[in-house]
């Protein structure tokens, strides 16, 4: 059932990477009734600060992005402000979002809430199959909660909670810290500068063989509206772009699309990672959805966005 573009649509976590790019789609839909709030005008983990919330806006959708995020270094220093605060987050809103009567809410996820060790193309049914992954298992299990809250209120209420699980996400408001971004804007950032400071080299760690998959933010958007669109059932729902490049092709592309004229050497000596991480995108597949943004033009994009954003430091 197509969203009705008047409704009361609360997205949380409109400025995060997500949410941000569910919000320009909402936009490009003519949706005009969105209800957004930063953290210093609704703090999510205040209980009876989103239950007042909403009791006065009674949204009719919710899509619930926000989440404290972070790599391994932040989940290893701080795993209680990791689960606790998404736990508060997601039961705050899901609970209000039912006592006041959301015809719909969406919950989206992450694919560390699978086995490290899970098959590959990782299916829905892998999860709760095997031990998680150690350094993030703190995030994972507050997420894995979310997705069983959910199943949770649909089983006893009947109220029409759903779950996405996107694959690794980049684009527009990305994170491109040097420290602790993920691979792909951490390459483009350091082309970048390799590029304005005229080195001759980029030294990037492992031997570029692990293989990945990518999922711009704003095929993820899409996918989000269609889930709410055509999706009310109990299993959580894997969205990813089901194309696999290695960490070698991944680099050179960005390389190519940054412009950097220099040698890319790879230090072998340093440690690969996972060798594979897929989802298995064919449940989305099956109910009609295709990612459209292809990683080369993905790249293009984001790289324009850096530019803007970031060029001039």
């Amino acid at each position: 059932m197509p969203i009705d573009t008047s409704a009361k649509i609360f997205v949380a976590g409109h400025r995060g990477l997500v949410g941000s790019a569910v919000v320009r789609k909402l936009h490009q839909l003519g949706c005009t009734n969105l209800l957004l709030r930063t953290h210093s005008d609704l703090d999510l983990t205040n209980q009876s600060a989103v239950e007042s919330f909403f009791a006065d806006e009674k949204p009719q959708y919710v899509i619930l992005a926000a989440a404290k995020v972070g790599g391994i270094h932040a989940n290893n220093t701080y795993p209680a402000d990791f689960i606790t605060i998404n736990l508060q987050i997601q039961t705050n809103v899901i609970v209000s979002s039912f006592n006041h009567k959301v015809q719909k809410l969406l919950f989206l996820g992450s694919s560390c809430i699978y086995p490290k060790f899970a098959p590959q193309p990782i299916p829905e049914n892998a999860l709760l199959t095997a031990p998680l992954e150690p350094t993030n298992e703190w995030y994972a299990i507050a997420k894995i909660a979310g997705i069983k809250m959910c199943q949770a209120y649909r089983l006893q209420h009947n109220f029409d909670a759903i779950s996405a699980m996107p694959t690794n996400l980049y684009g527009t408001n990305d994170n491109f810290h040097p420290e602790n971004s993920h691979v792909l804007p951490a390459l483009l950032r350091r082309f970048h500068e390799a590029k304005v400071n005229n080195l001759d080299k980029v030294i990037v760690w492992g031997t570029g063989s692990p293989l990945r998959e990518f999922l711009h933010v704003d095929d993820l958007a899409d996918a989000v509206v269609f889930l709410l669109e055509n999706y009310s059932d109990l299993e959580h729902v894997n969205v990813g772009s089901g194309k696999e490049v290695s960490i070698k092709e991944l680099a050179e592309l960005v390389k190519e699309v940054v412009g950097f004229k220099g040698e890319l050497v790879w230090d072998s000596t340093k440690p690969d990672g996972t060798p594979r991480k897929l989802m298995d995108t064919s449940k989305l597949v099956g109910l009609g959805w295709i990612p459209k943004i292809s990683l080369r033009d993905g790249l293009v994009d984001t790289y324009k966005w850096y530019l803007e954003n970031y060029g001039k430091q």
